[in-house]
């Protein structure tokens, strides 16, 4: 196992102690899921749920409402913006319904979920399911981990190395186009479910492409009936660009910038989660609008937990990790985006670097 040098060192933090031996492999993560436990934390808030599904269908509906009510006129950019945040909070209510933290079966998740990720927003559910359960197995894992696999954007300066393509080509200014290309995010989702379709390891194909294309039969024709073609480019574009403009910001400061693994071994459960996730201190404004994310410590070690619940698993994850001397890290929202650009502008100098060599 290599723990790559390229994320930044965590100060005051105690070193992780060594971990290696099988017969201690879940011993420090069950001790805590003791504690978890025993604290009522992964017990299920279907009152919050209610609450917040109904506060999220009624705000989509009124967005729509809105703009079909508007017409014709340039104030639709203010309802694109406003839509774009509700298709963010869209996703994450989805994103809850696929860990089980809303229901306990299987079977309620994947319809709900569906009927969120696919008809209202245009994500396929099958797809981000698939991607999300790898990223939550080996957070941070340059060879397992789909999140930080080198694609447009480059993670490592061994990947920055090795780059090529597009992200050769972007690489060494990637830290400065980061938010610019989090305005395509939006398409990306879109494209990246409809290309899923063709894979035989989809399950339920027929369901989602027909949930996928339904939305976007439907978000279409209601953007080029209700406006004149120029107004209706114009929404779709300030809709999309917002929407993953929002996303990007929602997940970017969970790992981008923390320790990176290689290699064909790992640290134990909870070392895995605790060492490659960051969170991110805030008021209730900050939990609404990151969706809890910004509890990614505790939502790694307890996916099915409650969002409501992450903010009093932070006090025991935190107190735990202190005891057993494995670093817990967290910070405000702008630093994290600051050491999430530092991050990416240092791992892309192997590529600036050599285009000073050849110029």
């Amino acid at each position: 196992m290599t723990i790559s040098t390229d994320a930044p060192v965590i100060a005051g933090a105690p070193a992780a102690r060594p971990h290696n031996s099988p017969s201690r492999a879940g011993s420090d993560f069950a001790g805590l899921s003791r504690r978890i436990t025993e604290a009522g934390l992964l017990e299920r808030r279907p009152g919050y749920y209610t609450v917040r599904l109904g506060v999220v269908i009624g705000l989509l509906a009124a967005g729509w409402g809105a703009f079909l009510a508007l017409g014709d006129t340039w104030w639709q950019l203010a309802v694109a913006a406003f839509l774009a945040l509700v298709f963010g909070q869209v996703a994450l209510v989805a994103h809850d319904l696929a860990h089980r933290q809303v229901f306990r079966r299987r079977r309620p998740s994947e319809v709900w979920g569906r009927l969120f990720g696919n008809l209202g927003i245009g994500m396929s559910y099958g797809w981000w399911m698939n991607k999300h359960t790898r990223h939550h197995a080996n957070p941070n894992h340059e060879e397992l981990d789909p999140d930080v696999a080198p694609d447009i954007l480059v993670w490592s300066t061994d990947q920055a190395r090795n780059s090529s393509g597009v992200s050769r080509l972007i690489g060494g200014r990637q830290a400065a186009l980061f938010f610019p290309l989090l305005t395509l995010e939006g398409f990306n989702l879109h494209v990246a479910g409809v290309r899923a379709l063709r894979s035989p390891s989809m399950k339920n194909r027929l369901l989602e492409g027909s949930l996928l294309f339904l939305h976007i039969a439907a978000y279409l024709t209601a953007l080029f009936v209700v406006l004149p073609p120029g107004k209706a480019v114009a929404f779709l574009a300030v809709h999309q660009c917002l929407f993953g403009v929002y996303l990007g910001c929602t997940f970017a400061p969970n790992h981008k910038g923390m320790p990176t693994f290689t290699g064909d071994e790992r640290p134990d459960f909870l070392r895995r989660q605790v060492l490659t996730s960051r969170n991110v201190r805030g008021g209730l404004l900050t939990d609404v609008m990151l969706g809890g994310l910004n509890y990614q410590i505790e939502h790694h070690l307890f996916p099915s937990m409650p969002t409501p619940h992450l903010r009093r698993a932070r006090t025991i994850v935190r107190a735990y990790c202190a005891e057993i001397g494995v670093p817990y890290y967290e910070t405000g929202l702008i630093e994290s985006y600051r050491e999430a650009l530092t991050h990416l502008h240092r791992v892309g100098e192997p590529i600036r670097r050599q285009r000073r060599e050849t110029a």
